[in-house]
């Protein structure tokens, strides 16, 4: 079911800027809106994946173990 967000205290100059490309998207306010906002809960945060990161067993290579590896591949 679709729920209603009601934003308050927004600036002239966003609410002019999001109007209008809006209007060049020929979209509704709303819709233009809506579809950011979609956009943005679609995508997880940064303390989203790291904790998704840190959830996930280690592999065991160390830091001197890839340090070496990126070496022999570059000749170094």
């Amino acid at each position: 079911m679709s729920k209603m967000i009601q934003v308050r205290n927004v600036s002239d100059e966003a609410h002019r800027v999001l109007k209008t490309r809006a209007a060049a998207a020929g979209m509704s306010l709303s819709d233009y809106i809506r579809v950011d906002l979609e956009a943005a809960a679609s995508k997880p945060t940064w303390e989203e994946i790291a904790a998704e990161v840190r959830a996930e067993p280690r592999s065991g290579v160390t830091r001197a173990q890839i340090v070496a590896d990126l070496r022999e591949i570059r000749g170094a």
